[in-house]
C-alpha cells in the first residue's frame, strides 16, 4: 500500500468535531475497516477532539489539528492543539475529560498524551486493522478561519472529501440537490493525480458560510488549474463547472510563502 495520510486544521469548535468525525469515517471506509471499527474510530477521535474544544483554549477557539496515518496493519491518529496544555483531572462539575480517557483506552489499541502547561497537547491514538489488498500508485499557531485539508492522492481521497463536503454543505443549509452538486464537484477534484499538486497531496481549503461554500484547491503545479476545469467538461453532458456559482484559477501564497496556482470556486445553496 502506498504511504498516505490525512491532515486537517480547523477551529476548535463543537460543530467542527462533526466534520472531523466524517473525515475519519471516510478514511476508515477507504482502508476497509468494519462498520463497528469505524464507529469506534469516530467515537475515540470525537472524545479527543472534544477535549481540545472544552479544555485547550480560554476565549476565542484556537486551532484543532488532526492527522491520520495508515501504516502496516495500524492506523495512527493524532489530535493536537496549541492551547494551555493537558489537564489530567476534569474540573469539578465537568466530568467530560474524566469519562473521555477511559473510553479512548477501551476502544483503541493504545494511546498516549504529550505536552504540558503552556505547551499545548497531543493525543496519539492507535488502531490495529487488517489492510485490504489494493494498490494506488513554543509560539501560538495562527488561528485558522476555515477547514484546511491535505490528503495523499489515492483511494481514500474520494470518501473522505465526500463526507467532509457533505457535512459542511448540510451545516450551510444546502438543499439535498445542491449538496449532491457539491459532492460531484468534490469528486471531480478527488480524481486528480497527486502530480498536479506541488507536494503530492490533494490540498483543499473550505470555508462555510450562510448558504455558501468557498473552496480553494491547491497549491497546484503550473497549468493544473486549467486542466482541472477542462476535465470537468463531460462530452454530451455539459460541464460540471456550471454547478458552481463561480470558478477561476488564481495565484496565491502557500503556507511556506511561495507563489503557486489555486483553483477557487464558490457553491451557493
Amino acid at each position: 500500500m502506498t504511504p498516505s495520510d490525512l491532515r486537517l486544521t480547523l477551529p476548535a469548535t463543537a460543530e467542527n468535531v462533526i466534520v472531523v468525525r466524517q473525515a475519519v469515517a471516510g478514511l476508515g471506509e477507504a482502508l476497509g475497516l468494519s462498520a463497528s471499527r469505524i464507529a469506534d474510530l469516530k467515537t475515540v477521535v470525537s472524545e479527543a477532539c472534544n477535549n481540545v474544544v472544552l479544555h485547550a483554549y480560554e476565549g476565542p477557539p484556537g486551532p484543532l489539528e488532526v492527522t491520520a496515518e495508515p501504516r502496516s496493519g495500524e492506523l495512527e491518529v493524532q489530535v493536537a492543539d496549541q492551547g494551555r496544555g493537558f489537564r489530567p483531572r476534569a474540573a469539578e462539575g465537568d466530568p467530560s475529560l474524566g469519562l473521555g480517557l477511559p473510553l479512548i483506552a477501551a476502544l483503541s489499541d493504545s494511546f498516549e498524551i504529550s505536552g504540558g502547561l503552556g505547551q499545548g497537547s497531543r493525543t496519539t491514538i492507535r488502531f490495529s486493522y487488517a489492510p485490504p489488498e489494493f494498490s494506488n500508485n513554543g509560539q501560538p499557531a495562527e488561528i485558522p478561519s476555515e477547514l484546511e485539508m491535505a490528503i495523499t492522492a489515492g483511494d481514500m481521497v474520494k470518501p473522505v472529501l465526500a463526507r467532509v463536503i457533505g457535512a459542511l454543505a448540510a451545516r450551510a443549509a444546502f438543499s439535498v440537490d445542491r449538496l449532491a452538486d457539491t459532492v460531484l464537484l468534490g469528486d471531480a477534484v478527488s480524481s486528480s493525480p497527486g502530480t498536479e499538486f506541488t507536494d503530492g497531496r490533494v490540498g483543499i481549503s473550505i470555508k462555510d458560510g450562510d448558504g455558501t461554500l468557498d473552496v480553494r484547491v491547491g497549491p497546484l503545479v503550473e497549468g493544473a488549474g486549467e486542466k482541472l476545469m477542462h476535465e470537468m467538461d463531460v462530452p454530451g453532458a455539459g460541464s460540471l463547472r456550471s454547478l458552481a456559482s463561480s470558478m477561476e484559477v488564481t495565484k496565491g501564497e502557500t503556507s511556506e510563502g511561495e507563489e503557486a496556482e489555486f483553483l477557487v470556486f464558490e457553491v451557493t445553496s
